[in-house]
């Protein structure tokens, strides 16, 4: 049964609130999600669902509401809040009024599936790029992210909603760059780095059979002498402009379309 909720400190709302920072999301396990589209990915990918909220007033959709029953049906909390108290935990303005508490996934490398294309991104600090990166994974046919030495929180809502549901469907792990290297080298992956500085073009790159993986480094410093220096090939984008750089985002998006099988 749906509970009702209309106080603003009702603890599953104060719950609800916390996770907008990563100290919530760590002391509970839990994040945020919110909105049809990724509520809805969230739901269809089989992520574990804490508690369904969401709001009559703002919720229109009929497959809102369909969301709201199924996870009824599963004996999932679900909570009918205010408009005010809905909002006041929304991470934006006019939200659709549905949102959900989801439970982080535990993975380790040694855990990670069987893959034929991975991207590696070395402390990523923009939640955007690192949504917008999972999308190009998705959209290219890659099989999942690698997150190393550290960078922004991949559970944080800007990074669920930069992804546009695909964070739910491609596995992702964080782990140092000592402990990737060798798993990777047992795995017998190609190790692809980009650099401004590499002689091969990007275009010019015949992808094989092996296991492959680009690593990409931070928006700031790109990747370091250590990390370049462990990768079987090096690749560039040519700027044939008066720009000396690409978005993060973009550049994984046409690097990651390059190195895939044709």
């Amino acid at each position: 049964m749906t509970e009702q909720i209309t106080s603003l400190s009702n603890p599953l709302v104060k719950q609800a609130r916390s996770l907008r920072q990563k100290k919530g999301r760590d002391e509970t396990d839990l994040f945020l999600v919110e909105g049809l589209l990724h509520v809805g990915e969230a739901v269809q990918a089989g992520w574990h669902i804490h508690s369904l909220l969401y709001a009559p007033e703002l919720l229109k959709s009929d497959f809102g509401y369909s969301l709201v029953h199924q996870m009824e049906q599963k004996r999932i909390r679900c909570a009918a809040l205010s408009a005010p108290v809905f909002e006041s935990f929304a991470g934006k303005e006019n939200p659709q009024g549905i949102a959900a508490l989801v439970h982080r996934q535990s993975r380790t490398l040694r855990d990670f599936p069987p893959f034929r294309t991975l991207v590696a991104l070395f402390s990523p600090q923009d939640p955007g790029n690192i949504g917008a990166i999972f999308r190009s994974i998705d959209a290219s046919g890659a099989d999942g992210l690698l997150l190393l030495e550290g960078g922004a929180d991949p559970y944080q809502p800007a990074v669920i909603r930069a992804s546009m549901g695909a964070i739910f469907w491609k596995p992702f792990v964080s782990a140092s760059f000592a402990e990737f290297l060798p798993w990777a080298q047992g795995r017998g992956a190609h190790l692809i780095g980009t650099s401004s500085h590499a002689a091969q073009d990007y275009a010019s790159f015949q992808p094989d059979s092996r296991p492959t993986i680009l690593l990409l480094g931070s928006e700031q410093k790109g990747l370091s002498a250590e990390h370049l220096s462990a990768c079987h090939t090096r690749l560039s984008l040519p700027m044939r402009g008066r720009a000396t750089s690409l978005n993060l985002a973009v550049a994984a998006g046409i690097f990651l379309y390059a190195i895939q099988p044709r």
